[in-house]
């Protein structure tokens, strides 16, 4: 858990460390609360068949997803660069002495 008194740059930091850690159910999420908040505010406007509803439920949902996504992969690129991926990835894996080469 944080502590409350902790900054906004960690809170950002443990935030982005999340969406780094779980790319697919950030996205997912995206979409989900997309398409709930498109049908919400759609069914609000008095005079559209519900098929119109729907399809702008699901372009304003693919809207996001695809804003979603993209945000995905610049923070990839930004770990890449980075080199942050690499070193996420170095704990799992044995040191290179401990390799055996058999030829």
């Amino acid at each position: 858990m944080t502590d409350s008194n902790s900054t906004p740059n960690s809170k950002f930091q443990s935030m982005r460390r999340w969406v780094v850690d779980h790319k697919l159910r950030a996205v997912g999420s995206l979409w989900l609360s997309g398409i709930a908040g498109s049908i919400a505010y759609n069914w609000s406007q008095p005079g559209m068949k519900t098929s119109v509803r729907i399809i702008h439920a699901r372009l304003h949902a693919q809207a996001l997803t695809l804003a979603a996504l993209a945000g995905a992969a610049v923070v990839e690129y930004y770990d890449h660069n980075t080199g942050a991926k690499s070193e996420r990835y170095a704990k799992f894996l044995p040191p290179i002495d401990s390799y055996s080469h058999k030829d």
